[in-house]
């Protein structure tokens, strides 16, 4: 293989998913994801049972990986390995793993801030994916983060704008435990709500000053709006459920894209990127295509591979800081809290 080739080799652990990507100039030859389906038992990510599940799952993502690419581990450049924010016991292994793995090939270890991997996988080289010009905004939303960044360049990222309180995705799942859909309800509520009118029933917006978000208001209200129907009507959930799905999902479209307009009127950049779990979300990705003509914003939705948890957004991280020679120690450690800049 050509020395002119830059192979990287991004390790993601930092929630529920053991994944493994190898990325060649920035284009992708493999990635692998392990899911961990034993948490739906429990209504949510349980922190031990991931980080154990993790430590069976790395060597055989990793190895798998590897064969898929057609790449040996000799031929690495560099291991990119997601250091924070997460859950402590996964970043753990995937940290541990990635250092190991790095000391022993003696080859250069990258760490990588999971929410810039989440804006930046946007640049992943992909035919027929157009990627975002310099400035923009980033909307990064999952179960764990709602934020708006202002995007300078590849390393210079400003948060102007977050959750005080849950996260939009939490709002997704504790509506639909609610309305008893297990976990995740995310997909489920998506997937129910299309069926439905997302105007059968009006839940109020919270008023939040500037381009914070909110969201345990809402998560409350629907609560309280189920609690009292089914007290009147014991098969009210059952017999509007598609609809009430539509009416959450399109509360949770309008407030995120309110927030939207005004960070694009405060900046003056009209350009937007979405990043997360949750914008794997089809309400939320028809309303910013709409939102091209009806507000003359310029949109980058990424493929729905790259939505959730991978290691192809570390791997690109990766490969870009590697440009730069912007390596880590041995000496690092895994952050459960770590900001975006």
């Amino acid at each position: 293989m050509g020395k002119e080739n830059i192979y990287i080799l991004g390790i993601e652990s930092s929630c529920d998913d053991t994944a493994a990507s190898v990325l060649c100039n920035g284009k992708i030859l493999s990635n692998v994801i392990a899911n961990q389906s034993i948490h739906q038992d429990y209504g949510g990510v349980v922190p031990e049972l991931a980080s154990r599940a993790h430590q069976q799952n790395i060597v055989p993502v990793v190895d798998q990986c590897l064969k898929k690419a057609k790449v040996s581990k000799c031929d690495l450049s560099a291991i990119a390995f997601t250091r924070g924010p997460g859950l402590m016991g996964s970043l753990l292994v995937g940290t541990s793993f990635a250092k190991s793995l790095a000391y022993g090939l003696k080859i250069p270890l990258i760490d990588v801030n999971h929410m810039q991997a989440h804006i930046l996988v946007h640049f992943i080289e992909k035919e027929g994916c157009e990627k975002p010009t310099f400035p923009f905004l980033a909307m990064t939303i999952s179960g764990g983060h709602t934020q708006i960044v202002k995007v300078d360049n590849y390393f210079e990222m400003t948060v102007i704008g977050e959750t005080i309180d849950d996260a939009v995705g939490e709002a997704f799942d504790k509506s639909g435990k609610a309305l008893g859909l297990g976990y995740p309800a995310g997909p489920k509520i998506d997937k129910l709500g299309r069926l439905g009118n997302p105007t059968a029933f009006k839940f109020t917006k919270p008023r939040v000053k500037g381009l914070d978000f909110s969201f345990s208001g809402l998560k409350t209200a629907v609560l309280y709006f189920l609690q009292k129907n089914t007290k009147e009507n014991p098969n009210f959930i059952a017999e509007n459920l598609n609809d009430i799905c539509a009416s959450i999902q399109h509360t949770i479209v309008e407030i995120l894209l309110d927030k939207l307009k005004l960070a694009v009127k405060q900046t003056g950049i009209n350009k937007i990127a979405i990043g997360g779990g949750v914008s794997a979300n089809s309400a939320i990705r028809e309303a910013l295509k709409k939102s091209e003509q009806k507000q003359g914003w310029k949109t980058y939705i990424p493929d729905t591979e790259f939505t959730t948890d991978n290691a192809a957004m570390v791997a690109i991280v990766g490969y870009l800081k590697y440009l730069k020679k912007d390596f880590t120690t041995q000496e690092t450690t895994a952050k459960s809290r770590l900001k975006i800049q």
